[in-house]
């Protein structure tokens, strides 16, 4: 992927230059713009894997191949307002909803199910799970960092923040010290992570700031 983000940070937009031949696999609804001969080839990628995607993971039932017939560019941005990462995948990336953007047509993207202990507040039991050997263009919700974890190291994070994580991290999903910090305290669940590997988080909450949202909006009190 011969790509470059420009405008870095809140409202990131990923340029990708194709050569003849040359394929970028895209999620639906993020392409900006195209330039020069390209073809767009529109498939599920497998009926069951497609199925799986759609009813559990919460990604489109279709996905976008762009394939370049000559010299050629597309821009390509998230629906949420953030930053964009390429990142090299090397095996297992796992990936929140909708946080996928792009990728290279060798990757194959399949949703996997950990069990309640994968339980992302707002995001369900299922992540994407993309595998293979290429680059995969994240995005985020606000913007995006990566902490290296080596062997044996730790770190806690809000399950809100999480955007990515390699599959040779270890992992698992709890609530937030005792029942009044879960309750009272603002944090909910966090996600205890264990390297070696690279997590990717971002800056912004989503979840908490569709809630921030609902308190703005009044509530019917049954009166007229």
């Amino acid at each position: 992927m011969n790509g470059n983000i420009e405008f870095k940070g809140s409202y990131a937009l990923l340029k990708v230059s194709l050569g003849p031949g040359e394929q970028i696999k895209v999620e639906p609804g993020a392409m900006v713009y195209m330039r020069g001969p390209i073809e767009v080839q529109t498939s599920t990628g497998g009926v069951w894997k497609a199925l799986k995607r759609t009813l559990l993971g919460g990604e489109s039932f279709f996905m976008n191949t762009y394939i370049s017939r000559g010299d050629s560019e597309i821009g390509i941005a998230p629906e949420l307002p953030g930053d964009i990462e390429i990142v090299q995948t090397n095996g297992t990336l796992f990936v929140q909803s909708t946080s996928f953007l792009a990728s290279d047509p060798q990757i194959d993207m399949d949703v996997s199910f950990g069990g309640f202990k994968s339980f992302f507040s707002g995001e369900g039991i299922f992540l994407l799970k993309l595998e293979g050997y290429g680059q995969v263009a994240i995005s985020s919700f606000g913007g995006i960092k990566m902490l290296e974890l080596g062997p044996g190291d730790s770190i806690t994070i809000d399950t809100g923040h999480v955007v990515a994580f390699d599959g040779s991290v270890n992992w698992n999903v709890r609530t937030f010290g005792g029942f009044k910090s879960t309750l009272f305290g603002g944090e909910g669940l966090v996600c205890d992570f264990r390297g070696p590997g690279r997590v990717f988080v971002q800056t912004r909450n989503y979840p908490a700031f569709v809630e921030w949202i609902r308190s703005l909006v009044p509530r019917e009190t049954g009166s007229r």
